[in-house]
């Protein structure tokens, strides 16, 4: 299979953005249609075909606030609840809300993790996670922010606090987002790695392909719940040309 690249990303990547590294996003501009859409909806669906479990998992007290996402992007994305849409592609897709995440996997290229609070963390209860980048949604489902981020060098105690604020503050309606880089020696967008085998720095040294993460972080009006979702985009070396930081 060719690789799957965007021509550029919409962001100034060379811009620091250390943890947390947030700021402020206008609602609308929160779900983005790229130059990759078509082939990275097939591949998204080949990998859900393929195997779920590996990029699936709800637990059942996500399921009003899976239910309650899958209205909403229909809402921002197609224009309204539908029981079925047509995509940008052409491609037509029934509305299954029976199974909101599979569904939305479908309609949009994000990646969504849903976070509820339980105690005093907000804990991974649902997820669509079709493009990791070297994480394992099995190691990291009901489990806390903390612990979700084990292996990150940067997320301290304090990043930890400051995250968590960050997630007990989040308002709906007003998004918050950030974006990160990496690069990485091959296009492939499902790189699922354990926490017990790390990817080092020097693994994508003098990569050819910047991978890079549009992280937006989503409060449910209805339910309360946290949406963090992911967009990816990867772009060959040879043609990066970062876009001005959107307002």
């Amino acid at each position: 299979m060719s690789d799957i690249l965007q021509n550029q990303l919409p962001y100034d990547s060379d811009a620091p953005r250390g943890l947390p590294g947030i700021a402020p996003l206008d609602m609308a501009d929160w779900l983005i249609f790229d130059d990759a859409f078509a082939p990275q909806m097939h591949e998204r669906a080949r990998l859900l075909a393929a195997d779920r479990g590996a990029v699936l998992a709800m637990d059942k007290t996500a399921c009003l606030a899976a239910m309650e996402l899958l209205d909403l992007v229909l809402d921002q994305a197609y224009g309204g609840v539908a029981d079925r849409v047509t995509r940008r592609d052409g491609v037509g897709i029934a509305i299954n809300r029976d199974d909101p995440l599979g569904t939305l996997a479908h309609l949009v290229q994000e990646d969504f993790c849903i976070l509820q609070k339980i105690g005093d963390e907000h804990i991974l209860t649902g997820a669509i996670l079709c493009f990791p980048a070297s994480w394992k949604l099995s190691e990291k489902f009901m489990r806390p922010l903390v612990a979700i981020h084990d292996g990150v060098d940067e997320y301290d105690a304090n990043i930890a606090k400051r995250v968590q604020r960050m997630f007990d503050g989040v308002r709906p309606g007003r998004p918050l987002w950030r974006s990160n880089v990496l690069w990485y020696r091959n296009a492939e967008l499902y790189q699922p790695r354990s926490i017990h085998d790390p990817r080092r720095q020097h693994d994508g040294a003098g990569g050819d392909f910047l991978r890079s993460e549009r992280q937006c972080i989503v409060r449910l009006p209805q339910s309360g719940a946290v949406v963090f979702s992911i967009h990816t985009f990867v772009v060959a070396r040879n043609t990066h040309e970062p876009a001005d930081t959107p307002a």
